[in-house]
């Protein structure tokens, strides 16, 4: 017997750092990267990346839920990005990088506004969370060479100097959400 399995989508910065974040997890059974959020039909990665669509780089995930709870998506998401930068991580800057949660169900928003109110108030006196949360709109899978882009290109410079330190920090924070091969890199 299969496992149910839900989808959660999540920008927060560059899809490759996103995608990689979440193929760690235990539980996690897909993640691609994607497009999120405009309005125009099909839209491309320079169209994107040009900041002119409305689009944000994504991260589809398909998760078990009897193994990774969707709160735990979140403690990793919120953990692994600047969510108080608005429209920007790091030099990545533009409304394509912005934090937001697209829910795909109405227990997803209800879940993500908690937990966002949550933050807000432990983190009281410090910079707003600025992450929206939005209901999933028209999704488009991204090139094929942006999937596994961290796995394929590991010794590219930005996947040195950015994603790369961004997995460690996430190996060091979440040990107990890691999936087995995670453990040992």
């Amino acid at each position: 017997m299969e496992n149910k399995t839900e989808i959660a989508v999540f920008g927060g910065g560059c899809f490759w750092c996103t995608e990689a974040v979440f193929k760690m997890l235990r539980g996690v059974r897909a993640v691609e990267p994607g497009y999120a959020g405009g309005e125009k039909p099909n839209p491309t990665y320079l169209e994107v990346a040009n900041g002119n669509t409305d689009y944000v780089e994504v991260a589809r995930v398909e998760y078990d839920p009897s193994q990774i709870r969707f709160r735990d998506l979140m403690t990793v998401f919120f953990g692994s990005h600047d969510a108080t930068q608005l429209n920007q991580q790091g030099n990545d800057v533009g409304t394509q990088y912005r934090s937001v949660i697209f829910y795909t169900t109405d227990e997803q928003k209800h879940d993500a506004d908690e937990f966002i109110a949550e933050l807000q108030v432990s983190a009281a006196g410090g910079d707003p969370i600025v992450t929206t949360v939005e209901p999933l709109t028209n999704y488009y899978t991204a090139e094929d060479y942006h999937k596994d882009y961290f796995a394929n290109n590991a010794n590219q410079g930005y996947c040195q100097v950015i994603i790369a330190p961004k997995l460690q920090k996430v190996q060091k924070q979440f040990a107990d959400l890691l999936n087995d091969a995670s453990k040992h890199t």
